[in-house]
């Protein structure tokens, strides 16, 4: 199923997720630039390693800072078209409308706060892992899971394959993004002390199930619920 829209309506204009969205293509773009030395040399420095921000945490000065700077940074690399596509319609998607009710100077927060928290999910249950970690999903699970919390009844618009045709249904978002996590809830716990070699490696799913969790706290926090001009302060 691939979400095409919601239909709830927004009364400001998201240039927050305008910006991430611009700012992810122009970086993806960059990438596509490299050689794939290169490009291996640019995720090992910029996207989380695990096993590199693990041994950060006993150490201090620039290279311990630009560990916990990937944090960020890795939230904006993907790793092929459809990574960063798909990060890209679900940003889309869910992300105007919380923007709009969060405002952009708290969405902006909530959103990279919940990318670092779902980039140390993922650390947590790997720490000793030597292969980067990159990706919007953290970031924008967060988002998808303020939305359930905020708009369960909403309708999504979806592509469906239906036998040998697409369709269209309206899903309410509490079955489409419910159904999402419950998929990377148990994909999470199926890679617990599996590696690479098994066939694990290359989703971050404890990013993905962690980023909607933390989404679907930290939004209500942050003053989801609030109506009027007071959700655009700080």
């Amino acid at each position: 199923m691939v979400p095409i829209r919601d239909e709830n309506p927004i009364s400001t204009t998201p240039w927050v997720v305008y910006g991430l969205l611009l700012l992810n293509v122009v970086i993806f773009l960059y990438e596509l630039s490299l050689g794939s030395a290169e490009l291996q040399q640019f995720f090992n420095t910029w996207a989380i390693v695990p096993a590199e921000l693990t041994a950060s945490f006993g150490g201090s000065g620039v290279a311990a800072q630009r560990e916990w700077f990937t944090l960020i940074s890795s939230q904006f690399l993907h790793g092929g078209w459809l990574h960063v596509g798909g990060n890209m319609l679900y940003l889309w998607v869910f992300g105007n409308n919380i923007e709009d009710q969060l405002g952009p100077v708290k969405f902006l927060f909530f959103y990279l706060l919940c990318g670092v928290l779902a980039g140390l999910s993922q650390w947590f249950f790997d720490p000793t892992s030597q292969i980067p970690t990159l990706g919007a999903s953290g970031a924008v699970a967060g988002i998808m899971g303020a939305y359930i919390i905020r708009f369960p009844k909403a309708k999504i618009v979806t592509l469906v394959p239906l036998f040998v045709l697409l369709t269209t249904f309206r899903i309410p978002a509490i079955f489409f993004l419910g159904w999402w996590f419950v998929q990377q809830a148990f994909y999470s716990a199926m890679s617990l002390g599996a590696t690479a070699d098994t066939g694990a490696g290359g989703v971050a799913y404890w990013a993905h199930a962690g980023g909607f969790v933390f989404g679907a706290i930290l939004g209500p926090a942050l003053g989801l619920f609030s109506k009027g001009p007071d959700r655009y302060r700080w």
